[in-house]
């Protein structure tokens, strides 16, 4: 019967006195307050028993709250870490091997396990942090909608009007609606005086609603999640939880699977291709070391026993799994959580509520921003921005109170006058409890206008007790109160006011510049259709006032119906706007410069859309503007035709959101779409990132959402768009740093072990550790703890199945390993010569301690070279000093290399080095810096090897047709017409 609306069959059924016979209910006394019988005569201990068992509570059920033990093994549920955990427990089995049976067996200190050990503390963190982190979002969720179940509304029980909690209404229950109210349950009218309802958050209907009698023509039925805009009534609950129209909606919000972003899909491939890389260098290690063996054990006058055979072989086995372990990018899943969670932080202090960990990258790569007009673009708060009144003209809304001091003083008060009393707009509490206007929008607009002025319309009111009211309708469009005039008897005053062109062609005089009354002939009438025109033009939204004195003669002889709107005074007009936040125009500034097409997607009509569109910089020269109506018509192929000029649609449903987000996303578009209403949660689930309101937004548009923006500002989405795309480079930042070290960890640990005599590698296993385990976490946090600098808004977004790694990034990962490689094979083949180290054990000793600090300083150097990615980005020192976490970390880095040469001699293989090889090993470090300048400087040789470049089509996304060239084909039209 409500969904969908079927007025047919509630007369069928007899009407709302049948529906309120049915469930036992007289609707002038209400249910009684301590109902104990139930419809079969059965006696209940609890009040309203038997009717909730039939007809439920007004309450949803309890969410499958997910525990977070499951959050623990949905974030292990990944395929890098399940490769991380196998490595580990191989390396710990093989390491606790060798200390207790191997070649370590008799060392002082057993460091076989660290390694195993240190990559499953490694897995530990990694899903302990992101279990966390989603365990901290959900319970901010939970906080943010907890607000909803302080609300209470009035009802009648036992004839008297009593005020319960929304939780306690019963199918049955007559409750009273008066402005401001919103409906927590599903009921049908029975009775009131000019009752209106915004129900657009529930059906997306932007026009207000009439409610009445289903026999008198009106809509009867009033949906949850309505507002009462005005007027007062009465109504009986039909259905309430999850049988309402909004439990129904929320219920089925809570079903759906989060998809894989594509940052998580290009990891997975990389975490695949990195193990096949990995176990091939080991094979080709274990066969090479093998083979080598085996030919020197032919070759010696001699045949080894088995027992040293067997030794020197699990030995080798050793060293190629160590080269596996290397080669396992373990830092990569702790730097996308310590990125992910460091931006989800840092974003709720800019307005955004994470509730989906993944948005937070997903909208680093968003092409394309589908946004609402009102409350997002727009402040939500109708205003008075323009206005004539007794011929003096109001230009702008700052200008109100001096516009306010120009007019003559019997101007000031008439106008005041008329503002306070011919309205039924009131001030009260919102639902956040702050003190707001509450009734129709425009006549909010103008008492705003009046407080601003001065205007108390609260003793206004008090001091003019109306005699006649003609409330607004839609019909008459305007709004007429009649009151006695203060200190003069058998005087009545008419306050009119309404749809100018209405308001004038009933008047017959004007107040002039002095105050006076003049007459209005042709000439002042076109001069004032002219301002309306030019209001009309601007997209506002202009209402007039005008009044005239009566006496009770003609008071009496007004009818109750036709308000006395003959020979009126012309005050003046008034243009009404919601205006734009500020600063979205610079956002969406900001959104073109970063690529990112902004839509605009409104309910409202077509001229106010397109004033707002090209006020805030959306509808730009050459951009096009249609209907909802007009969008529905045409077929999959002429949408997909008109979709990249498109830039406004009005007059929009739901169902077209839903169709835009398909139409782009089959354009391969990362779409980001905002929503406040019930019906907005189709296509804020089908998007790519799904915004909703934390002010203005529904619960069930709140649940469909990935981020929430608390502040329901437009300039929140543009500081989402650099967090995500912050996100992006730290991860590729911090790839590019990986696998450096990776790579010259395998080649140095495989050239050296196949040509040094003994087969021992250039570093041993703990000093890998230290290289490979700790700096790889510490530089996790070093470069994923970034902001986002305006610099990422300079360049296009990704495309979505762009690759990972650029060719720039290879670049500049082969450039530094084989850099590193040679300097390193350089120091451990000459070193003694090159620092006239003595040829004895403790030379030796100082030697390798040299090229594993040495080492150690490259990887330092080379942080610094990855902290800039970009192919024109050569300073790489910028804005380092506001980034605290990346020193920070490179101090401690330091510090604790410092402590293991000097005082971890016995766990690390190393002997403490003088000030002269200190200053040798740090310059060998810095090298990587000039390096990196001149690989930077290397030609764009990405085509001859089949990679991305940055700057290629492949990697950037490029709108089909950018609004430059939409600019530019429109002027080219306008000069073929004007010649």
């Amino acid at each position: 019967m409500l969904d969908p609306k079927d007025p047919e069959k509630l007369l069928d059924l007899g009407g709302p006195d049948q529906i309120c016979k049915a469930l036992l209910v007289d609707p002038k006394v209400g249910l009684k307050q301590r109902e104990q019988v139930g419809s079969g005569g059965d006696h209940h201990a609890e009040p309203f028993q038997a009717r909730r068992e039939v007809f439920g509570r007004n309450t949803l059920p309890e969410a499958h709250a997910v525990t977070f033990l499951q959050l623990l093994i949905a974030a292990y549920n990944d395929r890098t870490l399940i490769m991380l955990t196998i490595a580990s427990v191989v390396s710990l089995a093989v390491g606790v091997y060798d200390d207790l049976l191997g070649s370590h067996k008799n060392d002082e200190v057993k460091v076989g396990w660290v390694e195993g050990a240190a990559i499953s503390l490694a897995v530990i963190v990694v899903c302990f942090t992101n279990a966390i982190n989603d365990y901290q979002k959900e319970k901010q969720f939970q906080k943010l909608n907890a607000k909803k179940e302080d609300r209470t509304v009035k009802t009648l029980r036992d004839g008297n009007e009593v005020e319960i909690g929304v939780q306690e209404i019963n199918v049955g229950d007559i409750l009273l609606i008066e402005p401001g109210d919103i409906i927590p349950v599903d009921g049908v009218y029975l009775s009131g005086h000019n009752m209106t309802c915004d129900e657009s958050s529930a059906t997306g209907e932007s026009d207000a609603i009439k409610k009445g009698l289903a026999t008198d023509g009106r809509d009867p039925f009033i949906l949850s999640g309505a507002k009462v805009l005005e007027g007062v009534g009465t109504m009986v609950v039909v259905a309430v939880g999850p049988r309402s129209f909004y439990g129904k909606i929320m219920m089925a919000m809570r079903q759906g699977q989060a998809s894989e972003t594509p940052l998580q899909r290009k990891l997975d491939v990389l975490a695949e291709q990195i193990a096949k890389y990995g176990m091939s260098a080991a094979i080709l290690l274990l066969m090479t070391l093998t083979i080598k063996y085996l030919v020197n054990c032919a070759l010696a006058p001699e045949f080894p026993p088995y027992s040293i055979m067997f030794s020197h072989f699990v030995s080798i086995i050793i060293e190629s799994i160590t080269v596996v372990v290397v080669a396992v990018p373990e830092g990569l899943p702790m730097a996308v959580t310590i990125s992910l969670a460091y931006a989800t932080t840092k974003m709720l202090k800019d307005g955004n509520l994470v509730r989906q960990l993944a948005a937070c990258e997903t909208m680093g790569g968003a092409t394309v921003v589908c946004t609402d007009k009102t409350g997002t673009l727009t402040q939500n708060l109708m205003t008075v921005v323009a206005g004539v009144v007794a011929e003096v003209e109001l230009k702008t809304r700052p200008e109100a109170q001096a516009f306010y001091n120009s007019l003559p003083k019997d101007v000031q008060d008439i106008l005041l006058e008329s503002i306070a009393i011919n309205s039924t707009a009131f001030e009260g509490p919102d639902d956040q409890g702050h003190i707001e206007f509450i009734g129709s929008k425009s006549e909010c607009a103008l008492l705003g206008f009046g407080k601003v002025c001065g205007l108390d319309y609260r003793s206004t009111r008090a001091d003019n007790k109306p005699v006649r009211v003609y409330p607004f309708s839609s019909e008459k469009k305007t709004m007429t109160t009649i009151i006695p005039v203060i200190g003069e008897t058998d005087q009545f005053r008419v306050h009119a006011k309404g749809a100018s062109e209405i308001i004038l062609r009933s008047c017959t005089k004007y107040m002039d510049k002095d105050g006076k009354c003049a007459d209005i002939d042709q000439t002042v009438r076109n001069e004032i259709l002219r301002r309306i025109s030019t209001f009309a033009n601007k997209a506002l939204r202009t209402f007039a006032l005008a009044y005239k004195i009566i006496d009770s003669a003609e008071l009496n002889s007004c009818s109750d119906d036709e308000a006395p709107l003959s020979d009126l005074i012309w005050i003046g007009v008034m243009g009404i706007q919601d205006p734009l936040r500020p600063g979205v125009h610079q956002a969406v500034v900001d959104c073109h410069r970063a690529g990112v097409i902004v839509r605009m997607i409104t309910g409202d009509n077509i001229e106010t859309a397109r004033a707002i569109a090209r006020e805030a910089g959306i509808l730009t020269k050459g951009g096009q503007a249609i209907t909802g109506p007009q969008w529905r018509k045409m077929t999959p192929e002429q949408q997909h035709a008109i979709l990249p000029r498109l830039q406004v649609m009005a007059r929009s449903s739901p169902l077209d959101k839903q169709i835009m987000v398909e139409r782009l996303q089959e354009r391969h578009e990362v779409v980001a779409m905002t929503g406040d209403g019930t019906n907005d949660s189709p296509a804020l689930k089908l998007a790519d990132v799904g915004f909703s309101m934390g002010i203005a937004g529904t619960e069930v548009a709140k649940e469909a959402s990935d981020i929430i923006l608390m502040d329901d500002d437009f300039k929140s989405i543009v500081k989402a768009l650099r967090w995500g795309r912050a996100v992006n480079d730290s991860v590729r930042k911090f790839l590019q740093f990986q696998l450096t070290v990776n790579i010259t960890a395998v080649l140095l640990t495989f050239i050296s072990s196949v040509f040094s005599a003994d087969g021992q590698s250039a570093l041993t296993a703990v000093q890998l550790l230290w290289v490979n385990m700790i700096m790889d976490t510490l530089a996790a946090l070093a470069l994923a703890t970034e902001g986002p600098t305006d610099m990422v808004l300079d360049r296009p977004p990704q495309q979505r199945h762009s690759a990972l790694i650029t060719f720039e990034m290879w670049r500049m990962i082969l450039g530094q390993a084989f850099f590193q490689v040679v300097i390193n094979l350089l120091l451990l083949n000459h070193g003694l010569e090159i620092f006239h180290l003595p040829v004895t054990k403790h030379g030796v000793a100082v030697l390798r301690t040299m090229v594993f600090n040495s080492f150690v300083f490259l990887q330092v150097f080379n942080q610094i070279n990855c902290r800039r990615i970009q192919p024109n980005e050569f300073n790489v020192f910028a804005n380092i000093h506001n980034d605290t976490g990346f020193l920070l970390v490179q101090v401690f880095i330091v510090a604790s290399q410092y402590l293991i040469i000097t005082y971890g001699g016995i766990a690390f293989s190393t002997v403490p080095l003088n000030g002269v090889q200190w200053v040798g090993t740090l310059f060998i470090g810095m090298l990587s810096l000039p390096v990196g300048l001149a690989i930077r400087m290397l030609p764009d040789l990405s085509a001859c090897f089949g990679l991305e470049s940055a700057n290629s089509p492949a990697q950037q996304h490029l709108p089909e047709v950018s609004t430059a060239r939409m600019r530019i084909e429109a002027s080219v039209k306008d000069v073929q017409r004007a010649v």
